[in-house]
């Protein structure tokens, strides 16, 4: 602004001095010129009226006497009179040029105000560019920042310029901006992880529940069924009943289940899966030994919830054997129950499908699912297939 004032101001003051100085270059009578005139005509008088006087600026011509003088007196000439020998031959005419000075002047005059008028546009174009790019555009730029902010937009970040006026806001709205986004994915980080803990701990809690279940039962058939041993059924029914509703409404929600690989030597793993067969009906088994890479906890919810099946089912004894297939590592896991039917295979690990011999028993329908997606993130696979009983094969990379 403060440039612009004096661009201005400059502008003004040239003007008005261009201005002065075409005024007063207006046309005055030099009068040397004209004594000039007058004594070379005298000096050479007649034959300076035939060479048209003497050559000047001035325009002149010469009045013999006995014409008229009205004319030139109307229009303001200089009227001189030419003496020879004390006799007056006639009279030099000095033609008034100030209507042509004054026409030169009001064009130069003209000149000098239009001139005033562009650089002052083309002064107050340049100012009005400057301030649109410093001022206006980055304002504009910061009001749509704004709006996508308010709406939710945290990942576009704000193209800075440091050479407007606001560069250093703008930086300061982006690392707001940052801020904002890093504090929402915290919080969705930490609603992920409540809700896999929820998950986790949901599904972890049916084993064991069903396990205390079985035992009650098998208590009951051994020492007879009292009013106490019903409650306790009953309510353990209930307890499943509620933690797989609030495992389903949790699942539904959940992005993904957190799983952590590391190498575990297939010697721990058969711990894992003797401490999963509580009523011990797997038989004797060793398996060969090699190191895999698994997140331990998932395998044992796999393992859990396969031997937990195989109770459920089959209640037959279990078979699980080990073997590699190239570069995998197979564990097979297999029952001697009636299986299910060839067409009910390839849904058994679709999220809440339950076969049809499941109908009369509880479940949520999302056991298998969950082991195929765990051991989708170690990079291996569940098949299940019918071999005279269920058998469930997993397979890890070695």
């Amino acid at each position: 602004m403060k440039w612009f004032v004096i661009l201005c101001v400059l502008i003004l003051v040239g003007g008005i001095f261009l201005s002065l100085g075409a005024v007063s270059s207006g046309h005055e009578l030099d009068m040397l010129e004209v004594n000039r005139i007058i004594r070379s005509v005298e000096d050479n008088w007649p034959a300076a009226l035939s060479n048209e006087l003497t050559s000047s600026d001035l325009r002149t011509t010469f009045i013999e006497p006995g014409e008229s003088l009205h004319a030139y007196i109307q229009n303001r000439d200089t009227l001189i009179p030419i003496v020879i020998d004390e006799y007056t031959v006639g009279t030099l005419v000095v033609y008034n040029e100030t209507s042509a000075d004054i026409e030169t002047l009001q064009t130069r005059l003209l000149i000098i105000f239009y001139s005033q008028l562009v650089l002052l546009a083309i002064a107050a174009g340049i100012f009005a560019l400057y301030q649109y790019k410093t001022i206006l555009r980055p304002f504009r730029k910061l009001e749509h920042f704004a709006g996508r902010v308010a709406s939710g937009d945290l990942d576009s970040p704000l193209e800075m310029d440091r050479q407007n006026r606001f560069g250093a806001f703008s930086e300061s709205f982006d690392l707001m901006r940052e801020q904002l986004a890093l504090a929402r994915e915290n919080e969705r980080l930490a609603n992920i992880r409540k809700k896999e803990l929820v998950a986790s701990l949901s599904h972890d809690i049916k084993t064991p529940a069903s396990s205390i279940k079985i035992i009650a039962e098998l208590h009951g058939a051994k020492h007879g069924e009292t009013d106490e041993m019903k409650a306790i059924i009953g309510k353990i029914d209930q307890i499943d009943l509620l933690i797989s509703n609030m495992f389903s409404a949790t699942l539904e929600e959940l992005e993904q289940l957190k799983v952590s690989v590391k190498e575990v030597p297939t010697t721990e793993l058969e711990d894992d899966i003797r401490a999963a067969d509580f009523e011990h009906k797997i038989k004797p088994f060793h398996l060969p030994e090699c190191v895999l890479t698994v997140d331990r906890l998932r395998f044992r919810q796999v393992i859990d919830n396969i031997i937990g099946n195989s109770y459920k089912y089959a209640d037959t004894e279990i078979e699980v054997t080990g073997e590699f297939d190239g570069a995998f590592f197979v564990l097979s896991i297999r029952d001697f129950g009636p299986g299910v039917s060839n067409d009910e295979l390839g849904l058994l690990c679709e999220k809440f499908y339950r076969a049809e011999n499941a109908k009369d028993k509880s479940g949520s329908g999302l056991g298998l699912y969950l082991s195929t997606y765990f051991l989708t993130e170690m990079d291996g696979t569940l098949t299940i297939e019918n071999q005279n009983g269920l058998c469930v094969s997993l397979r890890f990379p070695i």
